[in-house]
């Protein structure tokens, strides 16, 4: 058993505990930064309470019914009965006193230090409420409210550590406090993914009763809850009732969308198979406003397929919430904004203040009404992550769109599945947008059975599969003319080298997708040399800009290559190099596409990028034409890294070689009418060779090492892991937040000065003042801007979290004793070189260097 270090005396032997009355839960600061007591626990936990059950009023009918019965606000106020205990009184009162002689003569000789043993306050409020018989899955609701289950060992209510049995009589008294302001007794709570949406409620509540507004405890608060609620964003928004798809989006809806539109009416799954530029994601929008406008739906959250989210699709959400919503809407600008704006907006409480780990647009935004993120974040919701049940709670009752989902996603399979399935039950509306599933992985998604021999599906077809029924039922939309386009493989990249520059010399549009990062920057640096001179504009985009760089590159290509740059396209000829992101979320349209191998689905995705509108005029020379840069079979399937270098780090070799086989004999192909059977064909089982098997084993194992985590389940009180630590997808490693200034002046007192990559200097308070905290977020906004994410292996060196401490009230630097990666900081200097802080190397294996054009470089040191 753990013992306190002497002198010191242990809780037990102290003459009594504390009254839990004047037990605090917070402190707070006077406007010369003195801290001094705050609430009470009893007033916190009443508060917390209060705010859960506004939460629920406001959530509809048959939210309220099926996943929170009554008392489950009781259970959200008593997740800090545990703040009753002497180790937290102690470091409450430390906190606070200007002396010894001010702290409790009851907890003057405690450590504090060592609640970390057994998760603090929160570990003693689940044991407490497992032992006062609250039953259920309640006391691990309230052990895991600040996103990590407690390690308890077998310690018992009145052990030592927690103050022996006067101050577990003291949480008992509480307990009953807390019951009577409430007016509430606990229900009964068994079911796993209903208990993880009330750990997200009690997580939500917890941050917004610990907001600003409740500071004061002279201030009374049940007054101010529904503000404080407001404060966070949780408002209803408005709807315009009755809009057609022409109201909203300017046009009549094509066959495909309307078909769509007709089937998801309701709750449950729906799959939008169609090619690339059918317009999948205004069907979807227009179906999510229907369910919404039906009081079947609390929001929308649009899931982009990877971190590389483009802006391009937060316009779009944002230009339909402005037809879709009220004028006097609270929901209907924030979108407009860059997601880190939307922090400067609302105050989702302590959890969400800058410095803290949800002070962050990505996390925030699945708690938002409306929102576009990530299918990384709505993934975690399913899987044993930090907050991950905050996030079951943002998801429940949305509609829920999955953009771009591919059979190569299989890899993730098992958590998508899982995912789908828990939307389902939380009486989410799924749609499902693709241009590439195969019959096999689109039965996986809904949770339905194969139909045996049945010939290839037709293309495109919506399948729904809504709540009240059992059985998927597929429609096929009238069959679209597209486009027919010349494909050469080649191996010899000298010669695409000639041919793009031949063909941007005639005023084509050139794209060339890469990968990898570091093989799209090679071939920028290359034929940005080679047009140097020329009137050819060359560019580069990627996900290792800092967000305001990619914001502004991102805005500048889009407008040459997208819909409405027609008249620019006549200017000149252009080259774009990119990564996936080119291949996915954005309006490009390309005269000519340069593409490296990968897996069938990608390769239709980068393709579906040519001759995308047929209003451009194009240059008399331009062939719809897309050229892949491949590999011998005989040498690949002998050595697929030698083969395909980076690429098969970033895809699966075995997939990359049944590609190779699919695409060996094709120089042309039409679609969509080609999709269907090229995809089959690449994914169907088959007999292989020996060295195919071997592959593929290979690839079976990386699948099971995913879906063993994905399938050790999302039980309350199961070990959470940190996000960044949970990979989603092959070959995905941990990454860490990266922060790049010019330069840096640090003034404890006065305030440390941060120069900027575009020359804007800040000045960041060491000190914020109530009034301040607008400020604050509008600082932790910018600088959030000045972030990019990257592989943990070529980051700079990770400095002293304790030399960060004048970033603490604006980032969240991470926690080392949950395994959580510190963010990492780093100073440009004028040849774009990165330097640590103290001015030497950022790194000691590697060569870190950033510029504008292009990005963030890192080369493994000799």
């Amino acid at each position: 058993m753990l013992r306190y270090p002497k002198p010191n005396k242990s809780p037990s032997e102290n003459s009594n505990a504390l009254p839990f009355e004047s037990c605090l839960a917070k402190s707070r600061h006077l406007k010369g930064y003195t801290p001094i007591a705050g609430r009470t626990v009893l007033d916190h936990c009443c508060i917390v309470g209060a705010v859960a059950r506004t939460l629920i009023d406001r959530c509809p009918k048959f939210l309220q019914e099926s996943l929170f019965p009554d008392g489950t606000d009781l259970i959200a106020a008593v997740h800090d009965i545990g703040k009753v205990s002497p180790t937290f009184q102690k470091k409450i009162h430390q906190a606070i006193a200007n002396d010894d002689e001010a702290i409790p003569a009851q907890i003057a000789s405690i450590d504090a230090s060592i609640e970390r043993n057994w998760g603090g306050h929160a570990g003693i409020s689940q044991i407490e409420l497992e032992e006062m018989g609250t039953g259920g899955l309640i006391p691990r609701i309230a052990g895991s409210h600040h996103g990590y289950p407690p390690n308890l060992g077998a310690r018992s209510g009145n052990a030592e550590q927690f103050g022996g049995q006067q101050w577990k009589e003291q949480r008992r008294l509480l307990l009953n406090a807390i019951k009577t302001c409430m007016h509430e007794d606990f229900p009964d709570i068994t079911n796993q993914l209903q208990a993880r949406v009330i750990a997200g409620l009690t997580c939500v509540a917890d941050w917004i009763g610990s907001g600003s507004l409740f500071d004061d405890p002279g201030t009374p608060w049940k007054s101010i809850i529904p503000e404080a609620v407001d404060a966070a964003g949780f408002v209803q928004p408005t709807l315009i009732k009755e809009l057609s798809f022409r109201d909203i989006f300017g046009f009549e809806a094509r066959s495909a969308q309307q078909m769509l539109i007709e089937q998801a009416s309701e709750p449950g799954v729906y799959v939008l198979e169609a090619p690339m530029g059918i317009g999948k994601t205004e069907a979807a929008l227009y179906a999510a406003y229907s369910v919404l406008a039906a009081g079947k739906a609390t929001g929308i959250y649009f899931a982009l397929p990877t971190q590389l989210t483009s802006n391009r699709i937060h316009s779009r959400v944002g230009q339909f919430l402005q037809k879709i919503l009220a004028s006097d809407s609270l929901h209907r600008s924030p979108l407009l904004l860059h997601g880190n704006a939307w922090l400067k907006e609302f105050e989702l409480g302590e959890e969400g203040l800058p410095g803290r780990s949800w002070f962050n647009a990505a996390k925030r935004g699945i708690l938002a009404p409306f929102a576009v993120g990530t299918v990384d974040q709505a993934l975690m919701a399913a899987m044993n992550v930090k907050h991950g049940f905050v996030r079951t709670f943002g998801l429940a009752g949305k509609v829920v769109i999955l953009d771009e989902v591919h059979s190569y996603d299989a890899y993730t399979g098992t958590i998508l599945d899982r995912l789908v399935n828990e939307l389902k039950q939380l009486h989410c509306t799924v749609i499902i947008l693709s241009a590439t599933l195969t019959d096999e992985r689109r039965h996986r998604l809904m949770g339905t059975l194969p139909i045996p021999a049945k010939g290839l599906s037709p293309y495109p077809l919506i399948t729904a599969l809504p709540s009240s029924d059992t059985v998927p039922r597929e429609s096929a939309p009238e069959h679209l003319a597209g486009n027919t386009v010349t494909v050469r493989s080649l191996e010899d990249i000298d010669e695409a080298f000639e041919e793009a520059l031949a063909r941007s010399e005639q005023g084509q549009q050139v794209l060339w997708i890469e990968n990898t990062v570091a093989d799209a920057q090679k071939t920028y640096a290359i034929l940005s040399a080679r047009t140097g001179g020329t009137d050819i504009a060359c560019g580069l985009l990627h996900s290792r800009f800092i967000q305001s760089d990619r914001d502004a590159l991102e805005e500048y290509w889009v407008s040459l290559y997208g819909a409405d740059g027609s008249a620019n396209r006549k200017e000149r000829g252009r080259i774009l190099i990119g990564t996936q992101v080119l291949e996915q979320s954005l309006d490009i349209d390309a005269d000519f596409l340069v593409t490296r191998i990968c897996p069938t689905d990608m390769l239709l995705q980068r393709i579906g990028r040519l001759w995308r509108h047929n209003f451009h005029q194009r240059p008399a020379e331009a062939v719809c034409e897309a050229w892949i840069l491949s590999a011998a079979y005989g040498s690949a399937e002998k050595d697929p890294l030698k083969a395909f270098g980076m690429t098969a780090k970033v895809y699966s070799p075995y997939v990359l070689l049944r590609t190779l086989q699919t695409w060996a004999a094709i120089n042309s192909l039409s679609l969509p009418g080609d999709i269907r059977s090229l995809l089959e064909a690449t994914y169907e089982e088959k007999v292989e060779s020996p060295e195919m098997l071997r592959h593929k084993a290979d690839l079976r194992q990386s699948r099971e090492r995913l879906e063993r985590f994905a399938l050790q389940g999302v039980a309350m009180g199961i070990a959470a892991m940190p996000e960044e630590r949970a990979s989603t997808r092959h070959s995905e490693l941990p990454a860490v937040s990266l922060l790049l200034i010019k330069s840096l002046h640090i003034d404890r007192e006065a305030g440390s000065t941060a120069t900027l990559l575009d020359g804007q200097s800040i000045v960041l308070p060491s000190h914020i003042p109530a009034a301040g905290k607008k400020r604050q977020r509008e600082l932790a906004a910018i600088l959030a801007a000045q972030t990019l994410r990257v592989t943990e292996y070529a980051a700079p060196a990770e400095i002293d979290i304790k030399n960060l401490s004048w970033l603490q009230p604006y980032f969240y630097l991470g926690d080392k004793f949950h395994d959580e990666s510190i963010l990492r900081v780093a100073i440009v200097g004028d040849d774009g070189m990165l330097k640590s802080l103290n001015g030497g190397p950022a790194s000691p294996t590697h060569t870190l260097s950033y510029h504008p054009r292009l990005g963030y470089q890192s080369i493994k040191s000799i």
